[in-house]
């Protein structure tokens, strides 16, 4: 113990006549470390000598170019042997022994040397089973050898002295790679200053290298300017539409269309609903809201049916009409009303070129049914000729004879069989 005190002190005392040199200082490191702990028996200790594996991590920091910080954290599993006098109990089973130290390395040489031999010194604590605490004095000799980019090889062995009252000393052997925390920069390697070849347009591309030499570009398009492929003034690295011409407005794309109605929203009045040029865009109006857009409808501002290219149903009319047309039983002859009735139908008919008529006669169910085929032929007819006689084209009415296979009321009364003995009429649009 006394001789490597000793050696420490000649070793810090020839400091002063090894001066620095232009050596660069060790940056921070991490070490990764393995070893063994060796605790010697003695008549005082409880437990025979003891010789554990160790793990455990390093921490290096230069001071000088001949003196580091060296900070220990080791692990290992082990029954301490404490002294007797400490009247504690014999551990039966390996404890966690964890310890931690901090040291001086005076290094006989400088990094830059591949064998390092170095002296080191410092102060440390341990912990038994997280119970029982306690301190040493770590001294002892080590070896650096040097590796790649900054990292070394440490060869270490110290004598662990008492410094509290339950240490046991011991020995502790370890080796550990170290790995800088930051790489060292390399040095840029001095190259001799290229020739000048001539850059006429100063774009950075020279000579044969240059496909427009006269005209300021970049590398990537061989010395010319971003291409423009469609003309628009956009060029094609700006445009999202390069190859159709568009406005800056839109990135270089057209202006859109969103409806697809081929009228460009700029235009168009109506950009989400597909419409005409003649509308600006917009679908063709359909001013009484009937269904029948305007150019089809014969009755624009007069709600109707499609039926009647948009203008008012008539059935309803003529269904007015045809019940004022009844009959007497076994009769043809309609009444005075029913024939005024039979007028009103003319103007309408007039008024509608559009429209045909289906004219069907019905009897009751009084009389055979051979019998009441015919008449309900015949009142059917008798409405269609008054029509023609009128100025109606027959070719505009088709008449049907159905007897009583159509009723509508109960026969089995007097007022239900004059019901059924009638003309009705259908407007065919």
């Amino acid at each position: 113990m006394k001789k490597i005190i000793l050696m420490l002190l000649v070793a810090v005392s020839s400091l002063t006549v090894i001066g620095q040199d232009t050596a660069s200082i060790k940056p921070a490191s991490i070490a990764f470390k393995v070893g063994l702990f060796n605790f010697k028996k003695t008549p005082l200790t409880e437990n025979a000598s003891q010789t554990a594996i160790q793990g455990g991590l390093q921490y290096f920091k230069g001071i000088t170019t001949h003196l580091d910080l060296m900070m220990n954290l080791d692990f290992a599993n082990l029954k301490y042997p404490f002294y007797n006098s400490s009247k504690l109990d014999i551990a039966k089973n390996n404890e966690m022994y964890t310890a931690f130290d901090a040291s001086l390395n005076y290094k006989l040489l400088t990094d830059e040397n591949k064998l390092v031999p170095y002296l080191s010194a410092g102060l440390g604590v341990a912990s038994i089973n997280n119970a029982y605490y306690t301190a040493y004095l770590p001294v002892g000799l080590g070896l650096q050898i040097k590796a790649k980019q900054g990292s070394f090889i440490n060869i270490l062995s110290t004598y662990r002295a008492e410094a509290s009252a339950l240490t046991k000393m011991h020995y502790n052997h370890s080796i550990s790679y170290s790995l800088p925390l930051k790489l060292r920069e390399k040095k840029p390697v001095m190259l001799p200053p290229a020739p000048v070849v001539a850059d006429n347009d100063g774009d950075g591309v020279v000579g044969s290298e240059d496909d427009c030499p006269n005209a300021s570009g970049l590398v990537k398009y061989h010395g010319c300017p971003v291409p423009d492929s469609d003309n628009d003034g956009i060029n094609d690295e700006n445009d999202k539409c390069p190859t159709a011409e568009g406005a800056i407005k839109y990135k270089g794309c057209p202006i859109p269309d969103t409806d697809k109605d081929g009228i460009n929203d700029e235009a168009d009045k109506c950009p989400t609903a597909k419409g005409l040029s003649s509308y600006e865009g917009c679908p063709i109006p359909d001013t009484d809201k009937d269904g029948v857009n305007d150019e089809q409808d014969k009755c624009p501002s007069t709600p109707g049916i499609m039926g009647n290219n948009g203008c008012a149903d008539v059935q309803p009319l003529v269904n007015e009409i045809s019940s004022q047309l009844k009959f007497e039983s076994g009769k043809v002859n309609l009444s005075k009303k029913g024939y005024q009735g039979l007028d009103s139908l003319v103007v309408l008919m007039q008024n509608n070129t559009n429209i045909t008529l289906v004219i069907t006669g019905h009897t009751d169910n009084t009389g055979t049914l051979k019998i009441n085929e015919k008449l309900s032929l015949q009142r059917a007819m008798v409405a269609s000729n008054y029509l023609v006689k009128k100025g109606v084209d027959k070719n505009r009415m088709s008449q049907k004879g159905f007897a009583d296979t159509k009723s509508i009321a109960d026969n089995k009364t007097l007022k239900g069989r004059a019901q059924n003995r009638r003309v009705d009429i259908e407007v065919i649009y």
